[in-house]
């Protein structure tokens, strides 16, 4: 393989290259999403999404549901939470989590979908 190969212009196709960079994302939604992805990584948050698509839930059913304690359950619901994956109501004294939109639940739904193929 040629050093330049992927990474030079010197081999570089500029009648292709020009209109894609113009239909390109900005630079912060493609680090937002990279940080999405990158709170998506984590098996146990994965699993809460998972629960979470299914039903709203407490801590305690979370926790009891994924094989997690309270304690581990809470601080990633917390960072769902900052990154606006899930979100919570009241009810009385109990926090009722739900996942925020159905995107999450279909991003989730498309990965599985290929991991399993």
């Amino acid at each position: 393989m040629d050093i330049d190969e992927g990474h030079g212009s010197r081999n570089a196709d500029k009648g292709k290259a020009s209109p894609i960079a113009g239909e390109l994302e900005r630079e912060d939604v493609v680090r937002r999403t990279a940080e999405l992805f990158g709170v998506l990584s984590d098996p146990t948050r994965l699993k809460i999404i998972n629960v979470l698509s299914r039903a709203e839930l407490c801590v305690g059913d979370i926790a009891k549901t994924v094989g997690a304690s309270d304690s581990a359950v809470s601080h990633q619901l917390r960072v769902l939470r900052n990154m606006k994956v899930v979100e919570h109501r009241r009810e009385g004294k109990m926090a009722l989590y739900s996942l925020r939109d159905k995107h999450i639940k279909r991003i989730l739904e498309q990965g599985l979908g290929h991991v399993q193929e």
